[in-house]
């Protein structure tokens, strides 16, 4: 990763990383006195060297200039709310490395101090980066002008280049996985649902999913007491994948599983005529973190509605 193309995608993906030491800096909070002090040590190292001197940098001098320069004011307005927490966080963090030498011997309520500094940041920062994903990042998209977009990526990778070379991307990634200690460390958004909220979700959803494990067995499938396009009952569970397909095409589904098990295919897709309708079928292999090879995710979804779309329906429309 670390290829944009788009100057609000580099920024966004630059959150996600600030996202993950965030969470490292929670938990560890939530934890004090017994947090592990050198972890937050790295957390706000990693929040204050990246988080504020190379992504808030970006912000500071192109980004909000640029939306000054396009009709944007800069005082009271979202740019001045932007420059004031930036400087909140920025104030924040300060103080909280100040005192992190002394705090393992540190008073209960100094502990209890350095516990509201960190969660007041938590707070202000993560209000910040929902206000630019979702309100300031649009708002600059509507106002730029031909070739602003452009212009404004070559500069924030230029700040990437001449802060950490031409590998920054992977020197980030790499700093944000020693905050969190391990790949092991790194939250995962599922973990917020309970196994009944994951099941209701699988089928909601507009399209019918199949999972193969890595034994070439299938081991899933979603929408199991509803309307299928292909339908099937639970007796295919357990069943090998070959067994699951019409002879003349069981060469090709060998072919797939081999090409994502030695990843020289990354997905694989086909489109058919069927009952009056356009099917999308499509194969996604699916990896661990670590890149284990877990198996082979199949969504099969009706399209001739998709295809009839034209022009725009806004959401409230």
């Amino acid at each position: 990763m670390g290829e944009f193309t788009r100057w609000d995608d580099f920024l966004i993906a630059e959150h996600e990383l600030i996202e993950r030491a965030m969470a490292v800096l929670k938990t560890n909070l939530e934890e004090l006195p017994a947090g592990d002090q050198l972890q937050i040590g790295r957390a706000l190292d990693f929040l204050m060297e990246f988080g504020d001197k190379i992504h808030n940098r970006k912000e500071e001098e192109f980004l909000f200039p640029l939306m000054q320069e396009r009709g944007i004011p800069s005082q009271g307005g979202p740019l001045g709310v932007m420059l004031m927490e930036h400087q909140a966080e920025r104030q924040l963090l300060q103080q909280m490395a100040a005192s992190l030498a002394g705090l393992g011997k540190a008073a209960p309520e100094v502990v209890s101090k350095f516990r509201r500094e960190g969660l007041e940041y938590l707070k202000i920062r993560a209000e910040h980066i929902w206000k630019e994903n979702d309100i300031l990042y649009p708002m600059a998209r509507q106002v730029m002008r031909a070739g602003d977009a452009e212009k404004l990526l070559e500069e924030c990778r230029k700040i990437n280049l001449d802060a950490y070379g031409p590998e920054a991307w992977e020197k980030f990634t790499t700093m944000v996985g020693e905050v969190e200690g391990g790949t092991s460390k790194k939250g995962r958004l599922i973990e917020n649902l309970s196994y009944l909220q994951l099941h209701a979700i699988m089928e909601t959803l507009p399209f019918e999913v199949t999972f193969v494990d890595d034994a070439d067995t299938v081991a899933y499938f979603n929408r199991l007491d509803k309307e299928k396009i292909f339908p099937r009952t639970r007796s295919v569970i357990g069943r090998k994948v070959d067994k699951c397909h019409p002879e003349k095409s069981v060469h090709m589904v060998a072919q797939i599983v081999e090409g994502f098990k030695n990843r020289t295919m990354e997905t694989a897709e086909f489109w058919i005529d069927f009952r009056g309708e356009k099917v999308l079928i499509r194969y996604f292999p699916v990896y661990r973190d670590e890149g284990e090879y877990l198996g082979i995710l199949e969504v099969t979804q009706e399209i001739g509605r998709l295809q009839k779309l034209t022009g725009q329906k806004r959401l409230l429309d």
